[in-house]
């Protein structure tokens, strides 16, 4: 029999892996980022629109990660191919910190007139550009006047100069010198201006006035907020240092926000369009913060974490983009002021405080009492009474009563039992209706043997899991907890469903009534469901030799022969093709990944875990749906636009042809750059470098002339 793991087997299965991986990361170009994409570079955060490989930036805005100096030392992150340096990256302000390098012009050859330029290294056409409310100019020279224009039209921005006390050069009087005498605002030594209009370069003109001394002149532009000192504006080698300057990014350039339609790159609820002087960018709407650039990305700020930020002197209370700060109970008046909650007087205000006793006022609350020689409730007219009434009132009652409650200690135990018992049947025929029980019997009405298989009771589950011992729990994940029973002599799983959203009931019911009907040998048999508790309980058979996830990923050297994970993805792909293509509605599983991928005794696989699946109605290619998934298996298309279609899950089971190549773990693996296990096998695929990655047992099942 022919070896099924022959090089030709690993060859097509890294093809394979191509073709289900790659078309999805040039998609999602412009589209928006994925669970597989880089988001840092050494100790900076990439967020969305940014990004390092294909597909997980928005057109102009990808960057480079790469090693230090020599392979040496953390990451370092640039724009574009690797020119400029990124130190920040901010969504918020949307704002990018880079090191702005310096510029020495020297004059040693006694001319008056130098030329130079800032931001060779940015593109012309944006999205970045200087930011002229948070940068500045800076001068070290002596008598130097310099002159910034910006744009293809030299429009001026900026200019100041420079003077020396000196007429004539010191020995030993160096540019150094000038910096360590640099006065600031005064003009001596060097000079400090205000950019005031936003280019994404410029020109730079470098004037020596009469009787300037012939010194190398540097000027710079620079964070406004940074303090620098002579050692910072020059090396050990009197060579320059780039320090710090900001740019400003916009997502749309030369447009502003539309006004009747929404803007299609601010993805997140609660975000806005900002337009700037360059075009126009995304902000979360007042009271959240995050990204806006993703899906669900602005979240509601919680206020009243933040006393020193928003001040509150009584009782906070978070809501949704904002926060209501109240006085305390028993206090009225301004609880955003010191002292400017006062205590209520009750006692002052009957109307609104009943008391019919003696009222006691005290901070934050008052006291009602009986007057002396009375008891009872105060709070209601006549609700005091002496104490001589109250005896005779307690003699005649304990006569008349006591046979009543002789009656009562007798067939107490046996009322309060009837009462549970009906209160039982009352919730489980509430459950019933809430999770549509009439809608699925309506559904299988028409197939008696569905029906009768299908509609599970309660109690009968109760009896084959002995009430849900927490002993035959035998998994559980994101979307539920699985038990273990016998029901009608066969071995059952029956899974705890996590339900939450109420309108999802319904297409709930529809796809068990769909998946009842589901008959392959690598998916897992749904027998039936119990709709009596709140959250629907699932049956389905019971698989007992765990699942894809735990074999492959076992301690030591050996895992699963190359074999069998070659016919496990044979079986996986059948299954998903047949919920794709052949049964009587397409079903989406939405979840695809190894742990839901399980094993018989045989290693034959059987796809399981439908609690995130969908159906699709045959006349659709697709249905927009809350994203559900799992981190590192989830297709960026699908993570971006929140529609699900047989891709998606073509790309999950892509990813787990990679962990079967590798068994590296998908949701937890980081390369050296910071990528994760996709981006890097696709790298190496690319290439031509897979040994660095697939699993060494591959090699080892392999003729060496084969591999």
């Amino acid at each position: 029999m022919e070896k099924v793991g022959s090089s030709v087997g690993v060859v097509a299965l890294a093809a394979a892996i191509a073709t289900l991986l790659l078309p999805p990361f040039a998609a999602a170009a412009a589209t928006g980022p994925g669970s597989s994409c880089t988001r840092s570079c050494g100790n900076i955060t990439i967020p969305y629109p940014f990004g390092v490989e294909p597909g997980c930036y928005h057109a102009g805005f990808n960057l480079t990660c790469r090693s230090g100096a020599g392979g040496q030392g953390s990451p370092q992150l640039f724009l574009g191919d690797g020119t400029v340096q990124v130190l920040e990256i901010s969504v918020q302000h949307n704002t990018v910190r880079i090191n702005s390098t310096g510029m020495i012009l020297p004059f040693n050859d006694g001319g008056r007139t130098k030329n130079g330029t800032w931001g060779s290294g940015l593109p012309r056409s944006g999205p970045y550009f200087l930011s002229e409310t948070i940068n500045r100019l800076l001068v070290l020279g002596c008598n130097t006047q310099v002159t910034i224009l910006g744009g293809d039209d030299n429009n001026l921005v900026s200019s100041c100069t420079a003077f020396c006390p000196l007429s004539e050069p010191n020995p030993g009087f160096t540019i150094g010198t000038v910096a360590s005498n640099c006065t600031g605002d005064s003009g001596i030594n060097c000079c400090q201006a205000s950019i005031v209009l936003s280019y994404s370069f410029y020109n730079i003109e470098i004037n020596r006035l009469k009787g300037g001394l012939p010194f190398t002149q540097s000027i710079y532009i620079v964070d406004r907020s940074l303090d620098y000192t002579p050692d910072m504006v020059f090396s050990p080698d009197h060579s320059p240092k780039a320090l710090p300057a900001t740019l400003d990014w916009i997502i749309a350039k030369n447009s502003t926000c539309p006004t009747n339609t929404s803007v299609p790159e601010c993805r997140s609820n609660h975000s806005r369009c900002q337009t700037s002087h360059s075009g126009y960018g995304c902000q979360c709407s007042d009271g959240y913060q995050g990204n806006p650039y993703v899906p669900d990305g602005c979240q509601d700020i919680n206020e009243c974490k933040s006393p020193d930020i928003y001040v509150c002197y009584g009782d906070c209370k978070n809501t949704p983009g904002s926060f209501m700060c109240q006085c305390p109970t028993g206090y009225t008046g301004n609880a955003s002021i010191p002292n400017g909650c006062r205590d209520i007087d009750e006692c002052e205000r009957p109307e609104a405080h009943s008391c019919f006793g003696i009222c006691q006022n005290f901070p934050g609350s008052f006291r009602c009492l009986c007057h002396d020689g009375t008891y009872g409730d105060p709070s209601t007219k006549g609700g005091c009474i002496t104490i001589k009434k109250s005896f005779v009132g307690l003699s005649i009652g304990l006569g008349v009563g006591g046979t009543g409650l002789l009656l009562l200690a007798l067939g107490g135990p046996f009322i309060i039992r009837k009462i549970k018992l009906q209160k039982v049947k009352k919730m489980r025929h509430k459950f019933f209706k809430e999770n549509h029980g009439l809608l699925l019997q309506q559904l299988i009405s028409r197939d008696t043997d569905i029906g009768h298989r299908m509609i599970i009771t309660l109690r009968d589950l109760e009896k084959a899991t002995d009430n849900f011992d927490r002993a035959r729990i035998v998994g559980g994940g994101g979307h539920g907890v699985v038990f273990k029973g016998i029901l009608d002599l066969q071995v059952v799983a029956i899974k705890k469903s996590k339900i939450v959203v109420q309108r999802e009931i319904n297409e709930f019911i529809n796809e068990v009534a769909v998946l009842s009907q589901v008959n392959h040998r690598n998916v897992v048999k749904l027998l039936g469901c119990c709709l009596e508790t709140e959250v629907p309980l699932l049956v389905y058979e019971f698989i007992s030799n765990g699942s894809l996830y735990n074999h492959l990923h076992v301690e030591g050297p050996i895992s699963l022969s190359w074999n069998d994970r070659m016919r496990i993805a044979m079986e996986v792909s059948k299954a998903l093709s047949y919920l794709h293509s052949s049964a009587s509605m397409p079903i989406f599983h939405r979840d695809v990944k190894s742990s839901n991928i399980l094993l018989n005794d045989a290693l034959t696989a059987k796809v399981s875990d439908f609690g995130a699946s969908r159906y699709i109605p045959i006349d659709q290619t697709g249905v927009v749906t809350a994203v559900q998934g799992t981190f590192g298996y989830l297709d960026p298309m699908y993570y971006y636009t929140g529609r699900l279609t047989d891709k998606s899950d073509v790309f999950s089971f892509g990813v787990v042809l990679v962990e079967l190549l590798t068994r590296k773990k998908p949701n937890d693996y980081q390369s050296v750059d910071g990528g994760s296990l996709v981006s890097h096998f696709v790298s190496l695929l690319a290439e031509d470098k897979l040994v660095d990655i697939v699993d060494p047992q591959v090699f080892r099942e392999e003729d060496d002339k084969e591999v």
